[in-house]
């Protein structure tokens, strides 16, 4: 029989029906109850129906979005077991701190947020008071993700407890005199209160993610016991739109992270207007959440629409809140009972009967103050719920007012994200209304003054108490540091002896010494290799077997590759983080592996390995956070350069990446052209990262897929490898060809793959133009930069210290032909710090398709083309005949 006109099949049709009887009863059940009680209540029962299923365990799809109503309803909440009152004083004390000391910034000019915290107040104290674990308990606390525009809320709250001074607070935004406070969350900044750095938007939502990832990836490595740390990430409904807020969702319900808590305050505001003016924006974010199969927590309402929703008999009330579009419902926050009586409850007659029984002040409550965020007891319910949730990640939906309490100038106006001040009478109106008892007379100057009720007084005794009891401050940043042992010299062996006759590419020079050092009895550990999907380009599948890749549910299932040497091994326990094809994700992870001996007191070793162009140029914000977040590890640029995997084109060519990592002063770069140069920078980078005084830097390498014959290292190099810069060899060095005595002369100096560019021209230039050309390993264009720009510092201070570049170079009367895979800048960086005369080749421009070969005379920087370089440049100096750059053009095709 053949499907009636305009019906599409679905997957039921597709199903046996074992009892096609029973099946038409319960459809016409659901007919009959729509043509009795109509399409409203049989919708209703539908819903109802899979909500039970769905509660009751049953395989069906979930119900994506509930009414616009709070998950927890009145009567099922829990009690609170705290002292409503004292915490309302509290609260009162930092809301009035935290908008003084934005209005008293504002004389300077330096700006400050107002409305945030004065919308999330409640959703912060009421985890303060009874949730949020500090550091001085057993365990490592719990790990807090504080909304940056909220800052001044979580200072004021540090003002009462004595940690912050009246002094400091009148330093918000003002650091260069040592004792202010920065505009964020910024651990670099104030590293014993932050923790995270989250106000570059969208990455505190996925780090938060990643965080709790890597938390279980320490009690499942039997590392640390997390299981008490609970990860919390403070949001705004705004920053919900960034790609990075949501793209880790899956993985968080994949893996079970019950031990994460995003607390969403759905204010309905962004910085220019409404999040979702003809939409709403909750439900949006309920459907979201619940697809990705997160627990899903709705506080919208307040108490004081317990009444109006015990008289909605008939649901026209929930009707009505599901269709108002959130840019409306704003608009209800801010105008008078009259209007929304017109406009809300007159959509139709239902309501208008509903109405007739509630007072003018019960609809002003209501629509003007009466959210879920902005009520202790129903916040408390819902953090209760998320704790007791097991099996999934959950969200709270919280709605707020934003700008709430700060008066009817703020209260829901679109430019409040804007707003940097009150005026003294809306600061008194504010005091009136919060009960503080601050006198006219403290505004005599003109000025708001800061308020504290005495470090004696009932409510910061309470606090205190409180806070004792959860186990300290929070939020709190506490480093014992832990020294790691340097690893046995024979990891490092193979590489510095060389590789003989066998070619080996550095990227698997790089590999090679990881997989020695996780073999360390005392280290091996601690490494965290992280890879985005791309282990087998990089050589690491020999570490699948004997490392293991991380999965919480460990191999469920039978390899296809399960005979073969380096099959695919996951396991509960495995070491290696493989993300799967999210950088992001990747780089998130390694920020949580590369502060884990903040976090947790536990000094992990993570390395990072990617395709060099996804790295900088994809999550470069990532790489500030960890520079803000005092991180420690080793970031990995495989397959660097412009012309090594030219294959793959442009989009796959980087020659820039190391001009993005010059501009984050925690990166130390470096761009080796050996393998025993690798093994040198790594084993310094353990000393300065994880020794006895430990710093707060990264490194950033780049390796590269071009098989060569690597040398043993040269004696007494260490030093220049490290600083940037050391001569590989000089023209004397040539077994064959040697230039005469009296030889023009010129200092090649190369970097990465291109010294092997620069030897070639090296011979070259003996062999067919008399030329002597030195040949220097340029390790770290940037160290090299820092350095001079230390010692420019030093000058201004009346210290007379010479770069490090120009003191190595010093003697040198030749000119110095600069040449990597990378575009001019890089090597540029140095120019001014380099004496003697400077000309650099790069590969600027797009990249492009061709073979290394090609590609490399195309950019103008392989052999041919140096040697034309370094004649030209002598040329302008009259030690060689003009002609010879034509006759060099001629003889070599270009």
């Amino acid at each position: 029989m053949s499907d009636p006109v305009g019906k599409l099949p679905s997957e039921l049709d597709q199903l046996p029906d074992r009892d096609t009887e029973e099946t038409a009863e319960w459809a016409a059940s659901l007919d009959a109850v729509a043509q009795a009680a109509g399409t409203r209540r049989a919708e209703y029962l539908l819903r109802r129906t899979l909500q039970h299923a769905e509660a009751a365990g049953l395989a069906l799809p979930k119900l994506l979005e509930t009414d616009y109503v709070n998950t927890i309803p009145t009567a099922a909440e829990p009690e609170f077991p705290g002292d409503m009152e004292m915490e309302a004083k509290i609260t009162a004390w930092n809301r009035w701190n935290a908008a003084a000391m934005v209005t008293r910034g504002s004389k300077y000019g330096v700006g400050g947020h107002i409305a945030t915290f004065a919308s999330a107040a409640w959703l912060y104290e009421t985890g303060f008071q009874h949730f949020f674990r500090g550091k001085e308990a057993d365990g490592s606390g719990d790990q807090l993700y504080i909304q940056g525009h909220a800052s001044p809320g979580i200072y004021a709250r540090a003002f009462l407890d004595g940690r912050v001074s009246e002094q400091q607070l009148d330093n918000f935004r003002q650091e260069s005199g040592g004792n202010g406070l920065p505009s964020y969350p910024h651990p670099r900044r104030l590293p014993w209160l932050w923790e995270f750095p989250t106000v570059s938007m969208g990455l505190g939502p996925l780090s938060a993610i990643y965080q709790a990832r890597f938390n279980r990836y320490l009690q499942n490595r039997s590392i640390k016991d997390t299981a008490n740390s609970h990860v919390w990430a403070f949001l705004g409904d705004g920053e919900m739109d960034e790609p990075e807020s949501t793209a880790a969702l899956a993985l968080a319900s994949r893996e079970q992270l019950d031990n994460l808590t995003f607390v969403i305050n759905c204010n309905l505001q962004r910085l220019d207007g409404p999040v979702r003016a003809n939409f709403r924006v909750v439900q949006e974010l309920e459907a979201q959440f619940r697809g990705a199969g997160w627990n899903v927590i709705k506080s919208l309402w307040g108490s004081a629409w317990d009444e109006l929703f015990q008289l909605d008999t008939t649901g026209a009330l929930v009707r009505r809140l599901r269709e108002v579009p959130d840019a409306q419902f704003q608009t209800y926050a801010t105008r008078d009972v009259a209007y929304i009586r017109q406009h809300f409850f007159g959509a139709n007659a239902e309501l208008v009967q509903l109405a007739g029984v509630l007072s003018d002040a019960k609809i002003a409550e209501c629509f003007h103050s009466s959210r879920g965020g902005h009520e202790p007891r129903k916040v408390y319910a819902a953090y209760k719920a998320a704790l007791e949730h097991k099996g999934a990640p959950t969200v709270i939906l919280a709605q707020t007012v934003k700008g709430y309490t700060l008066g009817a100038g703020f209260e829901s106006k679109n430019a409040n994200h804007q707003m940097k001040k009150l005026t003294i009478d809306e600061f008194k109106d504010m005091r009136d209304l919060l009960g503080l008892p601050i006198p006219d007379s403290a505004f005599a100057d003109g000025q708001v003054p800061y308020g504290h009720p005495g470090a004696n007084s009932p409510e910061v005794q309470y606090l205190n108490e409180r806070r004792a009891a959860l186990g300290g401050p929070a939020p709190a940043r506490k480093v014992k540091h832990v020294a790691l042992p340097a690893p046995a010299d024979r990891s490092f062996a193979p590489l510095l002896k060389g590789s003989g006759k066998q070619e080996m590419a550095t990227t698997m020079a790089f590999v090679r010494l990881v997989k020695d050092l996780m073999r360390d009895k005392e280290t091996g550990k601690r490494w965290v290799p992280i890879v985005p999907d791309e282990a087998r380009t990089f050589g690491m599948e020999s570490l699948f077997p004997s490392a293991g890749i991380y999965s919480p549910l460990g191999q469920t299932y039978e390899p296809v590759d399960r005979d073969q040497l380096m099959y695919y091994k996951e396991a509960k326990d495995g070491q290696i983080l493989n993300e799967g094809i999210t950088e992001a994700g990747a780089m998130a992870d390694f920020i949580a592996a590369c502060t884990s001996y903040a976090t947790h007191g536990e000094p992990m070793i993570p390395f990072y390995i990617f395709y060099s162009m996804f790295g900088w140029q994809r999550t470069a914000d990532q790489m500030w956070q960890l520079a803000d977040q005092l991180g420690k590890g080793f970031i990995v640029g495989a397959t660097a350069g412009r012309t090594t995997l030219t294959g793959e084109g442009l989009q796959h060519a980087d020659g820039h990446s190391h001009l993005i990592a010059s501009t984050n002063p925690a990166s130390l770069n470096y761009d080796p052209a050996f393998a025993y140069e690798i093994a040198v920078i790594v084993k310094d980078g353990l000393r300065r990262m994880y020794g006895e005084k430990p710093e707060d830097v990264f490194y950033y390498l780049t390796v590269y897929n071009e098989p060569k014959v690597q040398p043993a290292m040269p004696e007494g190099v260490e030093e220049g490898i490290l600083r940037g810069l050391y001569r590989f060899n000089t023209a004397a060095d040539l077994a064959e060809a040697a230039p005469a005595a009296d030889a023009p002369k010129i200092q090649l100096m190369a970097s990465g793959t291109a010294i092997h560019w620069a030897l070639e021209a090296q011979k070259l230039l003996a062999a067919d133009w008399n030329v002597a050309a030195d040949v220097w390993s340029a390790t770290s264009w940037g160290e090299l930069r820092r350095d001079a720009l230390e010692c420019d510092e030093a000058l201004l201070r009346g210290e007379v210290r010479t770069p490090y570049v120009t003191r190595a170079l010093e003697g040198v009367t030749s000119p110095v032909l600069a040449v990597s895979d990378w575009m001019r800048q890089v090597p540029d960086q140095i120019s001014q710090w380099v004496e003697q005369d400077w000309t650099s080749l790069g590969t600027d421009g797009f990249g492009l398709s061709d073979t290394r070969e090609g590609a490399r005379r195309h950019f103008g920087v392989d052999a041919q083309s140096i040697v034309v370089a370094a004649l030209a440049q002598l040329a302008r100096r009259g030690e060689v005949p003009a002609s010879s750059i034509k006759e060099a053009r001629e003889r070599y095709g270009l």
